[in-house]
């Protein structure tokens, strides 16, 4: 029997909801260099997922389970971890959540191109 696919979680800084979502939308349209959340400026325009974004993750598909989850989200499925900072993203494994993007490295993504860099680039090391 093969091993069960790890699954990699993308935690926005944001929260879930149609109030957040609006508001959010608003925010990035009107002050983008004040939004709180660099992967979803980074991976969204204002009405969608970023195509080259979306098509990276469908290539992921096959060796890694992917999710995408607000930060209230998170907290709700994820609560033994106490300490997560957002944005960040975290990788599952046997014995629980390990950090795969630290928040500072998210702030620090510029592009859609730089984001799937580094994805690859630390998912050599569980796959």
């Amino acid at each position: 029997m093969g091993e069960e696919k790890k699954c990699l979680v993308f935690i926005f800084n944001a929260d879930s909801g149609a109030i957040s979502s609006v508001k959010d939308f608003f925010h990035k349209m009107v002050k983008p260099s004040t939004y709180e959340c660099n992967l979803c400026a980074v991976t969204f325009g204002n009405f969608g997922m970023k195509k080259d974004w979306a098509q990276y993750i469908s290539s992921l598909e096959d060796e890694v389970n992917i999710e995408f989850l607000h930060r209230d989200e998170f907290e709700e499925y994820y609560p033994s971890v106490t300490n997560a900072e957002y944005p960040s993203a975290y990788i599952e494994k046997p014995d629980g959540l390990e950090l795969f993007i630290s928040q500072e490295e998210m702030n620090n993504v510029e592009s859609v191109k730089e984001l799937k860099k580094l994805v690859s680039k630390r998912l050599k090391k569980y796959l």
